[in-house]
């Protein structure tokens, strides 16, 4: 049989060793350490840097959708112009021939008078 601690010291050095054992469970362990060690602040840093590129990503896109806006409304512009050149030729185009029938008509006119007369 187990002689029994009853002693006062016995028991005192009983509550040391668990005490000493409940201290044990809270004292780090030594830790495995990552290869590659990223602190806080270069994750920080990294996440900065990548917004900013994508920002600038995003700054330059519109930049170039303005630039190409732009430059279809002046193309447009110059369509819109070109074409009211065409439709002012085709106008006058018209005008002259109505013109022209008519001096043809009143030519006519004046040719059956004499044939009449």
């Amino acid at each position: 049989m187990k002689k029994l601690k009853t002693n006062f010291d016995d028991r005192i050095a009983a509550s040391k060793e668990a005490k000493q054992a409940l201290l044990a469970k809270f004292k780090p362990k030594p830790a495995v350490q990552a290869e590659v060690f990223v602190t806080r602040e270069e994750e920080k840093a990294q996440e900065r840097e990548r917004v900013r590129q994508e920002r600038a990503e995003a700054k330059e896109a519109a930049r170039l959708a303005a630039e190409e806006a732009a430059a279809a409304q002046v193309l447009s512009a110059e369509e819109e112009e070109r074409l009211a050149l065409q439709a002012k030729r085709e106008e006058r185009k018209l005008r002259k021939q109505l013109e022209k029938a008519e001096a043809r008509a009143k030519k006519e006119g004046r040719q059956a008078m004499r044939q009449v007369a």
